[in-house]
């Protein structure tokens, strides 16, 4: 791998944020696709049961029925799976998007898990066949929003990769890249501290360097301090609390050394600004999130093609049992490229994604057989 096709990615999750009497909100990226994913499926709904000739006013109901059941499923899913204790510790935390402590601040739901809004999907789902019976088989009603959880789950993991969360494992891979946005985040501080000395944070990358380490690549961080700011308190500030801020970035970039920074620092006499480049390693990872984003957009097109294929002739079960015997075998395997997302996972054999995943593979497969051995009858 070269410095010409390495890509560092520092983009910010949100789209913009504001002030208001309660604590600034933010419009987040992530939030912008997770809601596209549920608007596009939508529409999508409505155009298969108009070709199905099936009453259109049932996809109001099955949106409401997937956009809650999504949200909790995925909520509870991961406060079950992977931080039980916000259950003891946090208990308004698991569903309520703000925090009250130390002060009021708008978060969001932090922690979202697939497996748990599948579960929560195939309750609700049941819950609606039920409600809504004669005419509305279970595995009918399956088979057609797995179509659209295929193409609302590549959104969400493009969200993922905007947020710069979700991230794979150190790699020399050609796909690689640097998620530098932890780093630039922790190095921007506080913008709106008066105290704060920095005034913007550049990464990019350093082509003078040697790239000679299998998983990472020499990069430059370029610092402007305020105007004010001399050069000697510059470098004072880099070799403490920068150095200190860029430690807890280290998923980010790391030190060559180990120890100390090397920078170089000059002031402009015009503006009265320094600036400082600072030579480090950039951390190149798999991006686990564009992978499974992919995949899931594949999926999609595959599915809704099998769809288009039969129509209202679909054998019952044919789309779902592919949806998870595929889905659910591509997370398995992502899984080894990706970091655990709780320390306790590093103790099992397997991390709690890959553990979650296996049962739903083992039912796609007896769908499967049971789609593909039951006759198919024509509906006229």
């Amino acid at each position: 791998m070269t410095m010409f096709n390495l890509i560092i990615w520092s983009g910010s999750p949100e789209l913009f944020s504001f002030d208001t009497p309660v604590g600034p909100i933010s419009l987040r990226w992530y939030g912008i696709l997770f809601a596209a994913g549920f608007l596009i499926s939508q529409q999508l709904l409505y155009y298969i049961h108009k070709k199905e000739g099936k009453p259109e006013s049932d996809v109001e109901t099955l949106t409401i029925y997937m956009i809650v059941a999504t949200i909790l499923g995925a909520r509870l899913g991961h406060v079950i799976f992977y931080q039980p204790e916000i259950i003891w510790e946090d208990p308004l935390g698991i569903l309520l998007p703000f925090q009250f402590s130390p002060e009021f601040r708008f978060t969001g739901l932090q922690g979202l898990a697939s497996h748990g809004a599948a579960i929560g999907i195939l309750f609700a789902l049941w819950l609606y066949s039920r409600k809504k019976k004669p005419g509305q088989n279970y595995l009918q009603v399956l088979d057609r929003i797995v179509i659209l959880v295929a193409l609302t789950g590549c959104l969400i993991r493009l969200g993922n990769f905007f947020n710069s969360e979700i991230i794979g494992k150190p790699t020399s891979f050609p796909t690689a890249i640097v998620f530098a946005a932890q780093a630039k985040t922790m190095l921007e501080g506080d913008r709106s501290r008066p105290s704060n000395p920095v005034q913007a944070v550049t990464i990019k990358k350093n082509y003078e360097g040697l790239d000679t380490i299998p998983d990472k690549s020499p990069v430059q961080i370029l610092v402007l301090f305020k105007p004010g700011f001399s050069e000697q308190e510059a470098q004072y500030y880099i070799n403490g609390e920068l150095q200190e801020r860029l430690f807890y970035a280290s998923e980010s970039v790391q030190s060559p050394t180990g120890f100390g920074l090397h920078f170089k620092s000059i002031l402009d006499p015009q503006s009265n600004q320094v600036l400082a480049r600072i030579e480090i390693n950039g951390i190149r990872r798999h991006p686990a999130q564009l992978y499974e984003s992919i995949s899931c957009l594949l999926l999609f097109l595959f599915l809704f093609a099998l769809w288009n294929k039969y129509k209202i002739n679909l054998p019952e079960g044919r789309i779902f049992g592919w949806f998870l015997v595929i889905l659910w075998t591509l997370r398995f395997l992502y899984e080894f490229l990706k970091e655990n997302q709780v320390s306790f996972e590093d103790k099992l054999p397997l991390n709690m994604g890959q553990l979650l995943s296996i049962p739903l593979i083992i039912i796609g497969i007896l769908i499967l057989v049971r789609s593909y051995r039951k006759p198919v009858e024509p509906v006229v």
